[in-house]
């Protein structure tokens, strides 16, 4: 079995976080250290959304963790979609969510509760560390990748930004509006009983002709707020570095080089219609250290890492590819009749097939076939 004695850890996130839990878990006698950027109890966004069972894997891996996240997250069985000519919901499409702070605080106090030491407000050389192992968790603009990792990187052409509301609602919602101006989207989900996260997206054409490039964070939020105002029902929007942004597409062919592994956004991104960039990261971590602790040295618990995860972790990043494509042109979907738009949403990612969709949301598919 592996036992590397010491292990550095850079980003603090969800996928980093996870990597340290369940390192110390393993290796009782190593040091495990993470290197986080920020200050303690300071994140951006709001909350973050998964499938109603994407924390299973979590139970299985760490019960004791999943024990202390999941009686905190905010759960539904359905999902709205808001088409401007009529609502359709999607019975049996159900979805969790949890602050991302509220997540962050509670896998910081169970890492420290393992003996995992955490420095925040530290820019982190990889370089410099000289440790037997050194995960690399530290996002998008990574320190730790490098182009031994082979990246590709590319953005989407639309325009998203970021915002919270104190205004909760019932389900995982999209509501999509027209405007003379071009139309928006937005994705809205509580993530506390009065909280909700509240993501405002139009396509690059639309983004230049309402002005957003010309508007500060507040100034965005304000007018997001009044073209959203029904459906918010006059709440605001709140602001947390909500720039807009085009969703980055990462994807790394060498995920590990020399003592070093990468994992999460460090190393793939996949887009937030799908709710998984959170969950993958953990996965990630949960891949990772179960393939060093299994393995006879820390070298075949690389390779095997990087022989195991990527597959896997591809299948779900081409899927979330392929739904970000759908939203490049929602605009045109949009013209379809609401129960059209709301098939062309639900199968947008190629991964659910027809007798799959019954099964799943009978209510709709109902409804849907009734029409037809």
């Amino acid at each position: 079995m592996a036992k590397p004695s010491s292990i550095d850890i850079i980003g603090g996130g969800p996928g980093g976080l996870t990597a340290a839990i369940l390192a110390a878990r393993a290796f009782p006698q190593a040091r495990v250290t993470v290197h986080e950027a920020a200050p303690r109890g300071v994140t951006w966004g709001f909350g973050v959304v998964f499938s109603d069972r994407a924390l299973d894997f979590l139970a299985k891996d760490d019960p004791e963790t999943h024990d202390l996240i999941a009686p905190r997250m905010e759960r539904w069985q359905n999902m709205v979609l808001n088409h401007p000519d009529g609502a359709v919901t999607l019975d049996g499409i159900g979805f969790a969510a949890i602050g991302r702070l509220e997540l962050l605080t509670i896998l910081t106090a169970r890492a420290e509760a393992l003996g995992v030491e955490l420095r925040f407000g530290t820019e982190a050389d990889p370089a410099s560390m000289q440790a037997d192992l050194i995960i690399g968790a530290d996002g998008l603009n990574s320190r730790c990748r490098t182009a031994a990792n082979a990246p590709s990187l590319g953005h989407m052409s639309n325009r998203f930004a970021w915002f919270g509301t104190p205004r909760p609602f019932d389900a995982l919602t999209q509501t999509f509006i027209r405007h003379p101006k071009g139309a928006l989207n937005a994705h809205h989900y509580r993530y506390a009983p009065d909280m909700s996260t509240f993501i405002v997206e139009l396509e690059e054409a639309a983004f230049d002709a309402h002005g957003f490039a010309n508007m500060g964070e507040e100034e965005s939020a304000a007018y997001c707020a009044s073209l959203f105002s029904d459906v918010l029902e006059g709440a605001p929007l709140l602001t947390n570095r909500s720039i807009w942004r085009q969703f980055p597409k990462l994807w790394c062919e060498t995920w590990t080089a020399g003592n070093m592994a990468l994992l999460g956004d460090a190393v793939h991104t996949a887009h937030f219609s799908i709710g998984s960039g959170t969950r993958l990261a953990m996965e990630d971590a949960i891949a990772l250290i179960t393939a060093i602790s299994g393995a006879s040295s820390l070298e075949a618990g690389l390779a095997d890492y990087q022989q195991s995860r990527p597959p896997v972790a591809r299948k779900i990043v081409t899927g979330a590819n392929t739904s970000a494509a759908w939203y490049e042109t929602f605009s045109q979907h949009m013209e379809m009749p609401p129960l059209d738009f709301a098939m062309s949403y639900v199968t947008r990612s190629g991964r659910v097939p027809t007798e799959k969709l019954r099964a799943l949301s009978p209510g709709f598919m109902a409804e849907y076939e009734a029409a037809q």
